[in-house]
């Protein structure tokens, strides 16, 4: 789950821009991805993951990748990309953004991801945001498949913040005006409080909200005046996992490896139709198969009587005590009881 420690030396962890911030906080803090991270604050991952739906939560996801990809133009860098991933965007419109996947030769996922295309700048260029523990090995996958005259650009001196819950649009619009014009998957360079931001209104807990590109060096001043508001408190790890979960969203490594393919995942809703029929990228194949055929797997949401979650790793028999299946992601959902 989002805030199940991984095995790292203390030593070897990474630090956020907010790390500091998260201490003075009082934040149990536990390795992830190889950074030190809050996996919950004094309020505890129930109330964190309550006043997110019903107000306002800050997660702190800077350990995620922000990259770049830039070419001579738009469309050679949509072509260079779309050899990759099954987006489609030669039509995507500046501004806009996708949620898609790097697959790998036979059809499995290596990473989910968004990419963008700013509104404003080079129009030969496209922004990803990847998953913190896949960062390296995407990184390393583009660069080795991109063409020449494209490259990828890391932006790791970048902080990346997200404003989650029902409160978020009139909470930021009061220092970003125009972000609560936003629409969802769209993205804006704007000024919150004189910061030059890279706004976009998206997230990953299954609440309206925005996730906010800054310079590391002003993302304690910016974290700071969000959660000078009432409204506004600080979330850790275990509620984001217990958030998207609730939401049905796939987290990687658990409900996505290479091994799984989009169509197993229930995510044909985010291959283009023009893709769909076409292909021409990596893992074609198996995918346009799996459309036609239908997929031997399936990801299914389920529920369960009681207050007993199903864990992960637990197998789903039936009453004869055949296996059907594994529970890739589980835990209790709070807002459902």
């Amino acid at each position: 789950m989002a805030g199940q420690p991984t095995e790292h030396s203390l030593d070897d962890l990474k630090r956020t821009p907010l790390h500091d911030l998260h201490v003075e906080l009082g934040a149990k803090m536990v390795p992830f991805a190889g950074y030190d991270m809050p996996v919950n604050y004094p309020m505890g991952i129930l109330k964190e993951h309550l006043h997110t739906r019903a107000a306002a939560g800050l997660f702190d996801v800077s350990h995620m990748g922000q990259a770049f990809v830039r070419g001579p133009d738009h469309d050679t860098s949509a072509s260079a990309l779309e050899a990759l991933m099954p987006a489609t965007l030669h039509e995507l419109e500046p501004g806009a953004m996708r949620y898609n996947f790097l697959l790998n030769q036979e059809g499995g996922v290596i990473d989910d991801l968004i990419v963008s295309r700013p509104a404003s700048g080079d129009d030969g260029v496209f922004m990803l945001v990847v998953n913190a523990d896949r960062k390296e090995v995407d990184y390393q996958h583009i660069q080795a498949m991109l063409p020449a005259g494209v490259v990828l650009s890391r932006s790791d001196e970048k902080a990346l913040l997200a404003l989650q819950g029902p409160a978020a649009a009139a909470i930021l619009a009061c220092h970003a005006p125009g972000a609560d014009a936003l629409d969802f998957m769209t993205m804006a360079r704007l000024e919150f409080d004189g910061i030059d931001c890279q706004i976009s209104r998206s997230g990953y807990t299954g609440e309206d909200g925005f996730e906010i590109s800054v310079a590391a060096s002003q993302a304690v001043d910016l974290a700071r005046i969000l959660l000078a508001d009432v409204e506004v408190e600080p979330i850790g790890l275990g509620a984001r996992d217990s958030l998207r979960l609730e939401a049905g969203l796939c987290l990687y490594g658990h409900d996505l490896d290479e091994t799984t393919s989009p169509i197993e995942a229930g995510l044909i809703w985010a291959i283009g139709k023009r893709r769909r029929s076409d292909g021409g990228f990596q893992g074609a194949e198996r995918i346009q198969r799996e459309i036609a055929e239908g997929a031997s797997r399936r990801r299914v949401g389920i529920g369960i009587e009681g207050r007993a979650p199903a864990r992960e790793g637990s197998d789903i028999v039936n009453t004869d005590g055949q296996k059907l299946g594994l529970v890739t992601s589980g835990g209790f959902a709070p807002s459902l009881g």
